[in-house]
C-alpha cells in the first residue's frame, strides 16, 4: 500500500522559516509529478508548486515565488518544500500530492494527511 508521509509543519513568526518532507512508501513503479497543495480555513485546496521527475518546477501561487522552493530527491522518494519568508498569510494545511504508478501503466493520486502551517507572531 502506498502511502505519503509529511512532516515539517508548526507554528512560526513571521519572516520565518519551515522545511516541510513528503516520503512516500510502499510498493509502486515509479512518482512522476509531485506537488505541495494548501488549504487555508474557508478556502479550496490549492496547488503552491509542482516538479516533475525530471526536476522542473512550476510555482503556481505567484505569492509564494521566491520565497518557496520546490526540489525532491527521487533515490529517497521524498518531496521538500522550503519556505522562507513567511507570512501570516500562508497559513494553511499543506497537503502533498504525487502521481503514482503501482504497475497499471498510469500515474495514480496519492495524497498525503496533511500538516498545519501557522505563522503568527
Amino acid at each position: 500500500q502506498v502511502q505519503l508521509v509529511e512532516s515539517g509543519g508548526g507554528l512560526v513568526q513571521p519572516g520565518g522559516s519551515l522545511r516541510l518532507s513528503c516520503a512516500a512508501s510502499g510498493s509502486f513503479f515509479s512518482i512522476s509529478v509531485m506537488g505541495w497543495y494548501r488549504q487555508a480555513p474557508g478556502n479550496q485546496r490549492e496547488l503552491v508548486a509542482a516538479i516533475t521527475s525530471g526536476g522542473s518546477t512550476n510555482y503556481a501561487d505567484s505569492s509564494v515565488k521566491g520565497r518557496f522552493t520546490i526540489s525532491r530527491d527521487n533515490a529517497k522518494n521524498t518531496m521538500f518544500l522550503q519556505m522562507n519568508s513567511l507570512k501570516p498569510e500562508d497559513t494553511a494545511v499543506y497537503y502533498c500530492h504525487a502521481g503514482i504508478d503501482t504497475g497499471w501503466g498510469r500515474p495514480d493520486d496519492y495524497w498525503g494527511q496533511g500538516t498545519q502551517v501557522t505563522v503568527s507572531s
